[in-house]
């Protein structure tokens, strides 16, 4: 596909410098030309009047010393386009004075915190609202500092011994010292698909989403399974559907907490539904002309696929015919 790399989350080229996580990685950290991005539970900071950028601030930030007690190591995530080094902050453990706790736990957190040492227009917001806003630089980087603080968040303790396991490698990496065993952040493969029959593409809705929500079937990928074949499961485990060719067509890492979609093509090779309602509430068969009413706002009960997300982009692509 050649438009594949132009989706959210992808596409930015950033040099990782996976060689100098360490000590090298620990240097960069005290350069003034350094810069870091700032997470607080999954939220970046961002700025402006649209809320559009990631504050980057500096490493030496009066945030971090007040928030960061005892310091807290930064995560290395690469450099910058003239070589500075970039890093992220993670400052949870700050409690704002006026927290929503119940908007924490909805399916889409609406709620915006502000820090009293930044300016007005620096707050935190949830990424999936503003991903389609952000370069494809500041996309990235949010995705994948949010990614890695949720891993070391859910794999505090060794796989291998349940010892508490300590941060290493700027970040990417968590060794036990009881056993000695090291850790790598962990990424989860999910299909995406994008099933047709002629004119029309199969949507499903999950139980528990917003009014209106529907989107393109996915499920995660087995052990020993290739992508074709777990396209082909889940279509059928979740609506009944049997699938013949299936081919890829891009890829998006989805930090929520920590998968990596890969959005496929299917042709159905049947078009009678049925579910399971331990995995969709309802699924639906929509036609082109019905799918260019969804994205103009216009249809009677279907709302967008998220700007941003994979599903929108494939099918978007999709109503203009440029999958390949």
């Amino acid at each position: 596909m050649r438009h594949a790399e132009t989706v959210t989350f992808g596409g930015s080229h950033l040099n990782r410098a996976a060689e100098l996580r360490g000590n090298e990685a620990t240097t960069l950290a005290t350069q003034s030309c350094s810069r870091s991005i700032v997470m607080w539970r999954g939220k970046p900071l961002v700025r402006g009047s649209g809320l559009d950028q990631l504050a980057h601030l500096p490493m030496d930030h009066a945030l971090f010393e007040t928030t960061l007690r005892p310091p807290v190591p930064p995560i290395f995530l690469g450099l910058s386009n003239d070589g500075h080094g970039l890093f992220a902050h993670d400052i949870s453990a700050w409690e704002p004075e006026a927290l929503d706790a119940e908007s924490l736990t909805q399916f889409f957190d609406p709620s915006q915190q502000h820090h009293p040492s930044l300016p007005a227009d620096h707050l935190f917001v949830e990424l999936r609202g503003i991903m389609a806003r952000l370069s494809a630089r500041d996309a990235e980087l949010a995705a994948t500092a949010r990614a890695i603080y949720g891993w070391h968040r859910s794999h505090r303790f060794c796989a291998s011994c349940g010892a508490e396991s300590r941060m290493a490698m700027s970040g990417w990496q968590r060794n036990c010292p009881a056993c000695h065993t090291p850790h790598f952040p962990r990424t989860d493969p999910v299909v995406i698909m994008l099933i047709t029959m002629g004119n029309k593409v199969l949507m499903g809705r999950s139980p528990g989403w917003p009014e209106g929500m529907y989107s393109l079937l996915a499920g995660f990928v087995e052990p020993g399974e290739p992508l074709e074949a777990a396209v082909r499961r889940e279509v059928f485990e979740e609506a009944g559907i049997r699938v013949g060719a299936v081919s890829y067509l891009s890829s998006q890492p989805w930090p929520f907490p920590s998968s990596l979609m890969f959005g496929c093509a299917g042709e159905a090779l049947t078009d009678e539904i049925t579910l399971d309602p331990h995995e969709l509430e309802d699924a639906i068969w929509v036609n082109r002309e019905e799918m260019l009413d969804v994205f103009a706002g216009q249809h009677a009960f279907l709302k967008p696929a998220r700007k941003g997300a994979i599903a929108h982009f494939l099918l978007r692509n999709w109503l203009a015919d440029r999958l390949e």
